[in-house]
């Protein structure tokens, strides 16, 4: 059920592989900060307990996510559900109101330690859901399932990696220029509307009444380079901070998670050594 087979290496695959690149990292970096953020109303060793099983959670649903990519890629009608919920969280994210770090601190005052812990994990299964999906909507439909597969797994274990290499690198741009936020939405929201008109001529295979179209391949990596190039323009224009400040700030995010690894690694956390 889940083999795997490599594709071809065509400027395709190496364009598919930067694009999950790009999608892992910035997701991943966003996932860090959401998971620092939700945690600094517990007290003590409570936040960075908590902070541990939101990471481990990361990791598992990530995993997870790779495993349920396979279904998604053999069946059209899962498909159907992912570019629903692509085009959901892109839109969502442009329409919904922006709260700052001390409105994210308001909220969870009250919360106590297991309400935080769930709460963490389902954040982080958006947050698989998304890469996951991201990565099965870039899949070409004519490739064979077990290509695709390995073009998805590739994708999630550079995910797992980002999450710690290139963390803090991510983290800084984030941190700098926030509106690179939205060069990465706007380009979850151009990959739903391709898994949507994929998911319709696959329909129109089973249901001939279904209206179907075809989205060439020039023009859909066309529209993602154009909004990856302007993109990048508008969101570099004004910087929130200094390079200093955007650096040390995902340093010390980075550097939280790193001690609560390590504290769990070795039996701090949960009273095992003291």
């Amino acid at each position: 059920m889940f083999g795997l087979e490599m594709p071809p290496i065509t400027p395709e695959f190496w364009a598919i592989l930067g694009t999950l690149i790009l999608l892992e990292g910035l997701l991943s970096a966003d996932n860090a900060l959401v998971l620092a953020v939700m945690v600094r109303h517990l007290k003590g060793d409570l936040q960075r307990k908590a902070l541990a099983y939101g990471i481990g959670g990361a990791v598992v649903l990530r995993i997870l996510g790779v495993l349920l990519a396979s279904y998604i890629l053999e069946y059209w009608w899962l498909r159907a559900f992912g570019a629903a919920y692509l085009a959901y969280l892109a839109i969502s994210h442009f329409v919904k109101h922006k709260g700052t770090e001390d409105d994210a601190d308001d909220k969870a005052k009250g919360r106590g330690f297991w309400p935080t812990v769930v709460l963490l994990n389902l954040t982080d299964l958006a947050f698989s859901v998304d890469s996951i999906l991201a990565g099965v909507a870039l899949i070409p439909r004519g490739m064979p399932r077990e290509q695709g597969l390995t073009i998805v797994v590739i994708g999630g274990i550079i995910g797992l990696i980002l999450m710690r290499i290139a963390a803090t690198a991510f983290l800084k741009l984030l941190n700098k220029y926030p509106a690179f936020d939205n060069v990465a939405y706007a380009l979850v929201g151009w990959i739903a509307v391709k898994l949507a008109i994929e998911t319709l001529e696959a329909a129109h295979e089973v249901f001939p009444s279904v209206p179907t179209f075809h989205l060439p391949t020039p023009v859909f990596w066309g529209v993602m380079a154009a909004i990856g190039i302007v993109g990048s323009f508008l969101a570099t224009r004004k910087p929130a901070m200094s390079d200093a400040a955007a650096e040390a700030k995902a340093e010390a995010v980075v550097g939280e998670i790193d001690d609560t690894v390590a504290d769990a690694a070795d039996g701090r956390i949960d009273g095992r050594k003291g």
